[in-house]
């Protein structure tokens, strides 16, 4: 099971909402909260251009690098209102007790997703982050990528986002593809990008995992 970060694990997709809305005003850009969540969960590169192409502004290399530099420094300044989602550290060590090796691949760089995994109190196995691939999502690098390293078959693995963007990477590396509802995004939204189910939170999902053909034991010990 290959799972997004923020959205997914942790509750912070508001905070890189906000931290996106401060950065874009330190360069003389005003944009509703609203628009800039529509592309939360792309990388940060395409994030900027499609935020810059809504707008009409032109940056250089050198101004899109500080403004992604400086989104980071206001989501750090946010962390300590970041808190994990609902039943997300069960649900990662009941898949533990499971066998079920999992990973996380977040559009998010080294540190913001480092802070967020200090957040949720667990330490993967496998994370990869935008700087170990070409491309983040929509592209399918990261699940692809995370999955080599679990030394897993991407076809046999399923993948877990709160936003369009991870279910059409999802699609595009022939994963299966679940939705949450966590990150803001609608069912609809996600269904139509391809989710074959989609839950509230990762509490909803671990009560469903056998919804994904995980044979789970339904009272497990220490419940």
């Amino acid at each position: 099971m290959l799972f997004d970060l923020d959205g997914t694990l942790i509750d912070s997709v508001y905070q890189h909402v906000l931290a996106w809305r401060e950065a874009l005003a330190g360069v003389g850009i005003d944009l509703s909260v609203w628009r800039i969540h529509r592309r939360i969960g792309m990388s940060g590169g395409l994030f900027v251009n499609a935020l810059l192409r809504e707008t009409g502004r032109v940056l250089g290399p050198e101004q899109i690098r500080d403004l992604q530099e400086a989104h980071v420094r206001h989501y750090l300044e946010q962390l300590a209102r970041v808190k994990p989602l609902p039943g997300a550290r069960r649900l990662l060590r009941r898949l533990t007790d499971l066998g079920v090796p999992w990973a996380i691949a977040t559009s998010g760089n080294r540190a913001s997703a480092l802070a967020g995994l200090d957040v949720l109190g667990l330490a993967p196995e496998v994370v990869v982050t935008r700087e170990e691939v070409e491309h983040a999502k929509p592209d399918p690098d990261l699940f692809l990528a995370a999955a080599a390293r679990l030394d897993v078959d991407i076809a046999e693995s399923v993948v877990i986002g709160d936003s369009v963007w991870d279910l059409l990477a999802a699609q595009r590396a022939r994963a299966l593809g679940v939705g949450l509802l966590s990150g803001g995004y609608g069912r609809e939204e996600l269904e139509r990008a391809g989710a074959y189910r989609v839950y509230e939170d990762p509490a909803d999902l671990e009560r469903h995992l056998d919804e994904l053909g995980l044979r789970a034991d339904p009272f497990p010990s220490g419940s």
